[in-house]
Formats: C-alpha cells, structure tokens, sequence
C-alpha cells in the first residue's frame, strides 16, 4: 500500500529537523501500535543523515553493538573498541553532532524501562551537558502508553520536561479512509467503508493487511480477520498484555463488558462483580484506552457518565474475539464468524455514529460537539454539533438505514434536551439524519 497523508505531521518533523541545525532538538513520537510511527519517522527524514535504533529486548551490551553497526553503516564513523554502555555512546554521538549534525530515532525507546533503565538518566545527563551546542534532532519513539507517559510526564522521571516538541500519531481521518478505498476497489459502497472503520479505525498497518491481501468488502474482509492464521485474533491480547501485566483479566474483563455495551459504573461493576473505580482511572489516565463521556451541556460533576472504548479495533475485539475466544481456542472460526454477521448490523450502528461524529471534528465546523442523554435513557440523542460564535447547532439522529430516522421525534428530544440543560437556547437549531448513504 501507498504512503497516505501524514502531511501535517511530516511538515512539523521537518520543521523540528531545521531548528536541530541550531541547537539539539528531542521530540517525543507516541501512539497506539501499528499506527504507522515509524513509517512516519523513516519517511520524514528520507534522504538526511540519520540513525535508526531499534530498541530490541536484548542485553545492553547487545544492544550497543547493533547500534555501533548502524553508526558505521549510515555515518561512515569508525567506532575503536567495544561500547557495552548507551550512556557512554549516547555521549559520543552528542558530541559527534556538534560538528556534523544528523537525525537519531530511537524506536521503543520505553523498552529500556525493562533492559536499563538507568539510561534515561544518562540521557538526561549527556543531553543538559551538550544540547546548546548539540545539532543532533533525536525523535523517541514508543507504542506501550503507560510507560511513555511515564518517562516524560512524571516529575519524578530524569527525562520530565527535557522534550522540546510532542507529536501523537493519530489513526487515518475519515477522507483519507476513502481515498484508500477508492484507489483499491472504485466501485466500493457505503457497507465496504464502514467495515474498514469499524475493524481498523484508521489504524495503518490494518489497512495495510486488507488492502494488500485484496479485501475490500465487508464479507472478504471478514474472512481476512477471522480465520485461522489470522494476525488479527491475537492482536488485542498482544498490544494490552504489556500495559496490564499480571492485572490484565481484570482489564480485560471491564474492557469487554464496555465493548458490548454495558457503559455505566454500575452496569460493568455487575458483569466484573467487583469495585472498579480505581481500574476506571487507570484505564483512561495510565493508558489511554477508555474516555468518561458526559451528555454534552452537563456539569462536570454530574454523575451522568459513560465510558467507552475509542479505538474501534479494539471495541470490535473485545465484543467478538475475546468474548468468544472459546471458539478461536477450538478452530470455529466459520461458527464466529456467523455470530459476528448475526450481530453486526446492531454493532456496526454504533461505529456509524461514532464515524460522523468523528467526520464533524474533522471539519473544524463546531465549537462543541457530543451526544446527549437524561439519567433514565428515554431521551437520547445521537449527535449534536454546536457552533457558539454565529449561534447555530445541529440536532442529529444517525442510523444505517435512513427510513429509520423519526425526524418528529428527534424534534421532541431536542426540546428535552433545551429545557434540560439551557444549551441550545437562543441558536438556530437545525434538525437532520445521517444514515450510511451520507457517509
């Protein structure tokens, strides 16, 4: 597959790439696995001087001389003895790039939590001493949130504060998801874009693996996902087993119950059977991986809360693979597959709305934007979308088929919501339906 967009951020790459000429410059690259970090990396310093160190689970001194290799093969730098410290070759190369500037990537950088992590305070250390004089335009990368945020956002870590600029890689915006689509199968409908959101939310390397193998509809793609060496059905287990640790059923088990739609505390407390408050917390501030949504217009404290998974691969595996895992476990791939159709009208619903209002955030149109819902759930309402300076919102029903919009009753929960909350008083107030043929 083509190398898609990423010009916003190869343009801010390029521009830190400019200020390292002047003084060394540290930034910070994170997001999910197999977003497309390191593509990202490698082709915005395409054509420049520049080391990639992969920061494979190997001893230091391993480590070192394939770094050392690396050094000698992109720099044409003779290295004379044996290194067996990164802080002792992190220092060479500062001091190297005062007099020839390049870029280092360091990719994984927080896997030096687990093989040494006193290198980060020689890091630290070499970096105060030399970065003034330095020219050297270091990019960290890492994919395991938790431990990223750890090492640059904890006051207590050496490297807190030490990044001059922050990237997220964030997953493929939906205009970019059709381009994709059209370049591969012009002739795609609405149903074939929506299973490529619904089981890769943009994720790059995901649409890669589709693309590339020639699924292109709902039914091949599916028959892609789900089979027996499918790199999709350890996926899930793979990316969280190192965030979690020993605690990872219990994460598990709160993730699944979100991912099927028990979204209150309450409700996933019965399915856990347990207190969750504190696994609650960790689960959006440590890594990242749930948000606490409120009915838009509420008060901060209300305690009108919903939590919800935001990476649909991962809301789709934890409603079909992890929950019938039994049947990955005995090779019923086909009888999986079966349920995921059976159910996949109802679940792809959900994707739908949350597909268009991630369309409106793309368009930069709204101020505010969310949904709304009263305690009792009689009242709900999938989108609205809110301009506050020129005083107009959107009140929006979303569904799969567009004769299921009830735009009488739409205006009747719209009133609701006004009386509720005070929010939309005084706007212009503009009642449609979205359905897939709008996508």
């Amino acid at each position: 597959m083509d190398f898609y967009n990423r010009e916003k951020e190869i343009a801010l790459l390029l521009n830190v790439q400019k200020q390292s000429v002047k003084n060394a410059q540290m930034t910070v690259i994170t997001g999910r696995r197999r977003i497309g970090k390191t593509h990202l990396l490698l082709k915005a310093t395409e054509g420049q001087p520049t080391l990639y160190f992969f920061v494979a689970r190997k001893s230091e001194r391993f480590l070192c001389q394939d770094f050392v290799h690396e050094i000698k093969d992109k720099l044409g730098i003779p290295i004379l003895g044996e290194v067996n410290s990164f802080g002792e070759l992190f220092k060479f190369l500062m001091e190297l790039s005062k007099t020839q500037p390049f870029n280092l990537i360091i990719d994984e950088f927080q896997e030096f939590y687990t093989i040494a992590p006193s290198v980060y305070s020689d890091i630290q250390h070499y970096w105060d001493v030399n970065k003034d004089s330095s020219k050297m335009n270091l990019l960290l990368s890492g994919s395991v949130h938790s431990l990223m945020h750890k090492i640059f956002q904890n006051s207590k870590e050496p490297l807190f504060g030490r990044a001059t600029a922050l990237l997220k890689v964030k997953p493929f915006e939906t205009s970019i998801l059709k381009e994709i689509l059209a370049d591969h199968h012009p002739d795609y409908t609405s149903e074939d874009l929506l299973a490529l959101y619904t089981f890769t939310g943009g994720v790059a390397k995901y649409i890669q693996l589709l693309m590339d193998s020639g699924s292109y509809t709902l039914e091949e793609m599916l028959d892609y996902i789900i089979k027996e060496d499918s790199t999709f059905i350890p996926e899930g287990k793979n990316m969280l087993i190192e965030e979690f640790g020993k605690e990872y059923a219990n994460y598990f088990t709160i993730l699944s119950a979100i991912a099927r739609g028990e979204t209150t505390r309450s409700k996933i407390e019965a399915v856990v059977n347990r207190e969750i408050g504190g696994y609650l917390t960790k689960l959006e501030h440590d890594y990242g991986l749930i948000s606490k949504v409120l009915p838009i217009f509420s008060k901060v404290e209300t305690k009108n809360v919903r939590y919800t998974i935001e990476d649909n691969f991962l809301t789709f595996w934890f409603r079909f693979i992890y929950k019938y895992s039994y049947m990955v476990e005995i090779g019923a791939f086909e009888q999986l597959k079966h349920l995921v159709i059976h159910d996949y009208s109802t679940f792809s619903g959900k994707i739908l709305e949350r597909y268009f209002r991630t369309q409106y955030m793309e368009q930069m149109h709204f101020t505010r934007i969310g949904g709304y819902w009263d305690r009792k759930g009689e009242h709900e309402i999938d989108l609205i979308a809110v301009n506050e300076l020129d005083k107009t919102a959107e009140v929006i029903e979303i569904k799969r088929n567009e004769t299921n919009i009830n735009k009488g009753k739409l205006r009747e929960k719209g009133l609701y919501c006004m009386n509720a909350t005070d929010g939309l008083k005084g706007y212009d107030i503009k009642y449609k339906g979205l359905s897939m043929k709008d996508m």
